[in-house]
């Protein structure tokens, strides 16, 4: 680093759904820029990307990871992002600090609702893009259907820059629009190619892709407007420089194509990741706040500017301990030095820098604006945190993490675990915000909570391989609720006498339902201090401590008001203890007249699925007892908005992959308290009362 100036440096992700080739394209990349000797294989299990054992095991990218490379005298930082579901998080995370991005989409499958999500993170953060379309060998492969689809259902204007010569088993390279030559790929592995004219029979087809994209070029840029309603072509130079003005103002999306395990089509995308995607300068000023007084503050992606950077992800190492990765937007950072955190307001001791190479660590020297780097054992600072010059701060804003989807109760296997559990959880939870751990204090079980069953069980492996600690995973219980329906009165006298001083307290209470989510209220209409003023309060103690285990199946009480109306006292025996024995008791035993009733949590759901599967999901929340609210319709998707009980969706994530084949996507959060059904609730009561 420091070789190559801020406006050489390109900052890329990698991005699409699940199954598309990011990986294997990301291989593809560095084995054409010289940083590997051999073409990293996925499904072999040879990939420098993909390295965590959780990711061999299952061939899939489960967190992201860095590497970098030279092409064209440009350093590229490339970042190869997840794309399932369960770990999208993490993609977000990387997209706040990326410059530009590469959407990878599979020809054979098109655009899934994970790739739509990604592209309206991508709009979120401005990162400008393009597309590589994908896996044109296989079966099914459609070139000219997947960017219709590419533009209809992301909603962008999309241009091929190249398209295939043949296609599925007769696919043998790509017809590059610019030069409007053909290149014949020899199927080595090493990209190597013949450049030839285009093959007769595509070459209607190649001519009119090419006007589109030099019309597309051309509206970018008035003067190169202007030079093409005068002359009605545009050179090649003139084409990548309207073709960059485009991609930089989100104007349109170039498209290409190829396929990335057989290594045809990479170089050409390389040449115009170099070209359309934007520096760090081109991004201009990053936007934050000065944490002392509140003001909008900036900062030039200038290596003379003052230091700032953002943290967007944290690697959790039992033996290498934390490593901090962040992307550097202005000025410099040398090993060996002091920073400053704003978020903790603490300062941070800067030792040895590293540039990732995958699971590699290069040391460094020093790192400028543009460059991503990462740094050991930081003690307070975390995931989304700003490091910055203390004589210049600034806090930039960091994306809110998404909430969790599902949780698991966790089970420990040895005796006398749980501590060092919790400590080892919380290092995951450093490593990936997402996961959340609790302890239910009702319940008395730890939770574990994340964006997917799968992204559950990683947590669980990486708990085992990384601090060696086993635990099983259980269903979590539902958190039950208890209430009433209908209004008592109830007397309750306590009298004890043992000698000495007794005991005696008298209460006459009223018990009411409130509505759904009211909680409890307590009322004093004591007149004529028949109760003195120093015991009424105890009477309310009494009623919360009974609240906390109903009559039914010991579930806490809610939704109800208590009114002391009437009592007695004694002036020798009474106490606040006495008073508080028998608030708890008239509540009791008034509870068992007021026809008490469970309540379940409800949970409003946001379901995104693609239109071929909106009857299945649909039926499904019918059988959940579910309450559809709406359908609203995207491109190529749905989105269903429904009122569900949490107890029927503790393992929703896993059903949904199963009907979607994994291209449904949902959030949930807690909206309200509802009446179980009478069969039901005598099923979870008989339960309880079992053990279960």
């Amino acid at each position: 680093m420091g070789k190559y100036t801020t406006a050489k440096i390109r900052n890329l992700g990698i991005v699409g759904q699940g199954g598309a080739g990011k990986t294997s394209l990301t291989e593809a990349i560095l084995f054409n820029t010289g940083m590997n000797d051999r073409l990293g294989k996925v499904d072999e299990g040879t990939s420098v990307m993909d390295f965590e054992p959780e990711e061999v095991k299952r061939g899939i990218t489960i967190s992201s990871s860095l590497n970098h490379c030279e092409w064209k005298e440009h350093s590229l930082h490339i970042v190869d992002t997840p794309g399932y579901t369960n770990f999208l998080h993490d993609t977000r995370n990387c997209l706040r600090i990326l410059g530009g991005a590469v959407l990878v989409v599979s020809a054979v499958d098109g655009v899934k609702a994970q790739s739509t999500k990604i592209w309206e993170w991508c709009n979120e953060f401005e990162v400008p893009r393009i597309v590589f379309i994908n896996k044109m060998d296989r079966e099914r492969a459609h070139f000219l259907k997947t960017v219709d689809e590419v533009e209809k259902t992301l909603k962008t204007r999309a241009v091929a820059v190249s398209m295939p010569v043949g296609k599925q088993d007769d696919f043998r390279g790509i017809i590059d629009l610019v030069t409007m030559k053909a290149r014949f790929f020899k199927f080595d592995e090493k990209g190597t190619y013949d450049e030839t004219d285009i093959p007769p029979e595509q070459l209607e087809q190649a001519e009119r892709l090419r006007t589109l994209l030099v019309e597309a070029a051309a509206e970018a840029d008035d003067v190169l407007m202007e030079k093409y309603l005068e002359s009605g072509e545009l050179s090649e130079d003139e084409i990548l420089l309207g073709l960059r003005e485009g991609t930089l103002t989100k104007a349109f999306t170039p498209v290409f194509c190829g396929s990335a395990t057989a290594n045809i089509g990479v170089r050409n995308l390389l040449n115009f990741i170099v070209n359309c995607l934007p520096s760090p300068q081109d991004r201009g000023f990053q936007y934050g706040t000065n944490p002392k007084s509140g003001e909008v503050v900036h900062r030039h992606p200038d290596p003379q500017d003052p230091f700032s950077a953002m943290v967007f992800k944290t690697i959790s190492d039992p033996f290498a301990g934390k490593l901090t990765l962040f992307r550097v937007y202005s000025g410099t950072l040398k090993s060996d030095s002091i920073t400053y955190n704003p978020n903790k307001d603490v300062t941070e001791r800067i030792g040895q820098l590293y540039e990732l190479e995958g699971k590699k660590q290069r040391p460094l020297a020093e790192a400028e604006a543009g460059d991503i780097v990462a740094v050991a054992k930081l003690k307070e600072t975390e995931t989304g945190d700003t490091l910055c010059d203390g004589a210049k701060p600034i806090l930039y804003e960091s994306p809110l993490a998404l909430k969790p989807v599902i949780s698991f109760a966790l089970a420990t296997k040895g005796k006398g675990d749980e501590d060092k559990i919790m400590s080892s959880l919380h290092k995951l939870v450093e490593e990936d915000p997402t996961l959340h751990v609790s302890r239910d204090e009702e319940t008395k079980e730890m939770i574990l909570s994340g964006m997917g069953q799968v992204h559950v069980e990683v947590a669980v492996e990486k708990l085992k391989r990384k601090f060696g600690v086993e635990v099983i995973l259980k269903e979590p219980k539902v958190p039950y609720r208890e209430t009433i329906k209908k209004s008592v009165k109830q007397h309750y006298r306590h009298k004890k006498q043992s000698g000495g001083r007794g005991q005696f307290a008298d209460v006459h209470i009223e018990l009411e339902p409130l509505p759904r989510g009211a909680g409890y209220e307590y009322v004093d209409k004591v007149v004529g201090g028949v109760v003195p003023r120093q015991y009424i309060p105890a009477v309310d103690k009494g009623v919360h401590e009974a609240m906390r285990h109903g009559i039914l199946a010991g579930f806490p009480v809610q939704d109800f008001r208590v009114t002391l109306y009437d009592g007695s006292h004694h002036s020798v025996d009474s106490s606040e203890m006495a008073f508080k024995i028998a608030g708890s008791m008239a509540f009791k035993e008034a509870l068992t007249q007021a026809s008490p009733i469970l309540l379940e949590p409800v949970m409003r759901m946001e379901i995104t699925v693609p239109d071929d599967c909106i009857g299945d999901v649909i039926g499904d929340m019918n059988s959940r007892r579910g309450k559809i609210l709406g359908v609203e319709p995207q491109s190529g998707s749905q989105v269903v908005q429904v009122l569900v009980p949490m107890a029927e969706i503790l393992k929703y994530s896993q059903d949904l992959r199963s009907m979607t084949s994994d291209r449904g996507l949902f959030s949930l959060e807690f909206d309200h308290y509802d009446e179980v059904p009478p069969h039901m609730s005598a099923k979870i009561i008989a339960a309880v009362k079992k053990g279960d």
